[in-house]
């Protein structure tokens, strides 16, 4: 051995314990990746169930703010630290008296009156008022596409005080929609079986996540900031 020379200074020891290195580094990947793919799908589980979920929409009861089969995120964690607001769109768990098949038990729509608010249809306009203020409508509307012809805000009349803890929902697309003015006719005026209680909202749809052409983030209506709080 030269003077001043370390062992495999030539190279070849050098190699050898890089390669029993990189040898070491693989076989520890694989026995992480179970671990690591276990995390992964624990976290997914976590995530979906408290936090955010996606849901697709069936149905056309949302137009033209949702088209059948857009994919939306909930966010489920959200009311867990407040309540529902007027004209934030909801996913919640619908009664068995509002759905046509049983299996279809989540619904989502838009929140119009919360509880202790006095919702009507319609004034002089045709417009619904939420203590007694008017809502402009026009923004969310469904308007066909065809002859550009909007909904009304309400094809039955209705004069509801809703009950606290529960919410007054409805569609977009009014006349396309099973919503609180629907079972308010259906039941001749059952308030209680015209509304939702807040416990059975799952969460509030805040992004339109899919087609992402069609990406949208959702916020409530500017007409709702002039609703006064319950007297």
């Amino acid at each position: 051995m030269e003077e001043g020379q370390a062992p495999g200074a030539d190279g070849e020891g050098a190699e050898e314990t890089s390669d029993k290195q990189q040898a070491k580094k693989k076989g520890s990947f694989w026995k992480e990746l179970p671990i690591l793919l276990g995390v992964a799908i624990l976290v997914a589980i976590v995530v979906r169930t408290w936090v955010v979920q996606t849901y697709y929409i069936p149905s056309g009861s949302m137009e033209n703010t949702l088209q059948i089969n857009d994919r939306v995120l909930v966010n489920k964690l959200v009311y867990d630290f407040s309540e529902p607001e007027r004209g934030e769109i909801i996913v919640f768990t619908a009664p068995e008296s509002w759905r046509s098949v049983m299996e279809e038990d989540e619904f989502i729509k838009r929140v119009i009156a919360v509880g202790g608010d006095h919702v009507v249809c319609c004034d002089e306009h045709g417009r619904i008022t939420v203590n007694g203020v008017p809502l402009d409508e026009d923004d969310y509307l469904y308007t066909n596409p065809l002859t550009g012809e909007q909904d009304k805000p309400s094809q039955d009349p209705f004069d509801v005080v809703v009950p606290e803890g529960r919410l007054w929902v409805m569609g977009d697309h009014r006349s396309a929609s099973g919503d609180s003015r629907e079972r308010f006719v259906r039941t001749g005026g059952n308030v209680e079986a015209s509304t939702i209680e807040v416990d059975a909202v799952i969460g509030k749809a805040f992004v339109l996540f899919w087609p992402f052409a069609d990406f949208n983030w959702f916020s409530i209506p500017e007409t709702f900031d002039d609703v006064p709080e319950p007297s």
